[in-house]
């Protein structure tokens, strides 16, 4: 199956949610590549004619059977993948929402192998995306705020 998501003509718009309950985060570990075996966001790609909030609800809703009430924006994150020439094989900017928890357990699809509910200080331990730690503090304190 071709992936019409490498070599893109431009950059693809992406959500994540960091999902707030009871003090704890939802973290998934991701069961292909890209990021095979690492612990990110539920989210993934905006389709046309969504809202950003409908596509954050529509993929974690995917992903995880969870239901969630966006807040906020929480933060950003670009992902630029390389080839060997350097040539911009992937490439997403992605949205970071956070983001409260409303119903539902974590019931995963075929993109994520694992979903754990952690502490934020818990991220320390685990092989995560690059700046995952700091897009949750930061939902965490727009929650707090909110």
């Amino acid at each position: 199956m071709a992936d019409d998501r490498l070599y893109p003509q431009r950059p693809f718009l992406a959500v994540s949610a960091a999902i707030l309950r009871d003090g704890k985060v939802l973290v998934v570990r991701r069961a292909r590549q890209p990021a095979l075996g690492v612990y990110t966001l539920p989210g993934g790609v905006v389709e046309a004619g969504e809202t950003l909030h409908e596509a954050v609800r529509r993929e974690v809703r995917e992903e995880t059977a969870l239901e969630i009430a966006p807040v906020t924006l929480a933060g950003h994150r670009e992902v630029i993948g390389r080839d060997a020439d350097g040539r911009a094989k992937r490439h997403f900017v992605i949205l970071c929402f956070a983001a409260r928890w409303v119903s539902g357990e974590p019931k995963l699809n075929d993109e994520l192998d694992e979903a754990r509910w952690i502490r934020p200080e818990e991220l320390s331990g685990l092989k995560t995306t690059e700046g995952l730690a700091e897009i949750v503090a930061a939902a965490v304190a727009r929650l707090t705020d909110a």
